[in-house]
């Protein structure tokens, strides 16, 4: 088993600088604050692109976005597409692994991942990143494809004191032999889309905090955090190869019955 480490300081560095990089990305959408780029797979690299996505967010300071992002029982509620989320364990003061599952755009079967998650706050940032791990009591299901997350995360930046910069970066790899469709989707449609409800869900926030736990925020306050810890050593990198691969490639599109279209990429 290919050993885990948790992400230092080196690799927040490295996340920030992909973030804010242009050279090598290709243009795909850019309307109404939000913008899209993509960027094809490394020679030697995973086989997946990798998306880029940045809204810029006017009416929410970047703490608010920040906590949205980790506050897992209000993404229950504004996050349709899930199907289940959790925090499994805790592995240090900045880092847990959790589980995530999600639905896809019909007929696609549903997917699911577990990953583990570091974050990192600072004086003009915050960054969270994750990627998929091996947990001996999350095997992968039979209704559902594990997909693998190879790098993913968010980089909230400051612009003033209401106002922020969110910038989502992955390199997701959903298994299965995709269609076209669903990946022309993922970056002119779904990213964009999904950007904009996380805009909503964080104007929102403030107000259904003050009715949920107001002052918990263990992603700020380490000693409220209640998980079970565990050793880092109990887990190991997921791989895309070591996973079964599903043939999804001859599916036609469908609309569900409210015309929506769910996100494949957490």
């Amino acid at each position: 088993m290919e050993p885990v480490q948790v992400p230092d300081a080196a690799a927040f560095r490295g996340f920030r600088a992909q973030c804010e990089a242009e050279r090598g990305w290709l243009s795909r959408y850019s309307r109404d604050g939000v913008a899209v780029w993509v960027q094809p797979p490394s020679p030697g690299g995973p086989a997946v692109h990798c998306i880029k996505c940045r809204l810029d967010v006017s009416d929410v300071p970047a703490e608010t976005v920040y906590d949205v992002l980790h506050d897992i029982e209000y993404r229950r509620k504004w996050d349709l597409n899930v199907i289940d989320t959790h925090d499994i364990a805790q592995l240090t003061i900045n880092a847990d692994v959790g589980y995530y599952a999600w639905k896809c755009p019909k007929p696609l079967k549903n997917r699911d991942v577990v990953t583990l998650r570091s974050w990192q706050v600072l004086d003009n940032c915050y960054m969270i990143i994750n990627f998929s791990v091996k947990h001996p009591q999350y095997p992968p299901r039979k209704d559902l494809v594990r997909a693998v997350s190879v790098l993913a995360g968010y980089l909230v930046h400051p612009t003033g004191p209401t106002s922020c910069t969110l910038t989502y970066l992955a390199q997701v790899d959903p298994k299965g032999s995709l269609p076209k469709w669903v990946v022309n989707k993922s970056s002119q449609y779904l990213a964009p889309r999904m950007l904009k409800k996380l805009h909503k869900a964080c104007v929102k926030y403030p107000s259904w905090k003050q009715q949920h736990d107001v002052g918990m925020k263990p992603w700020l306050y380490p000693e409220q955090n209640k998980l079970p810890t565990m050793a880092v050593a109990d887990l190991a990198v997921q791989r895309a190869a070591s996973l079964e691969n599903i043939d999804e490639s001859s599916l036609l599109e469908v609309k569900d019955e409210t015309g929506d279209h769910s996100s494949y990429e957490n």
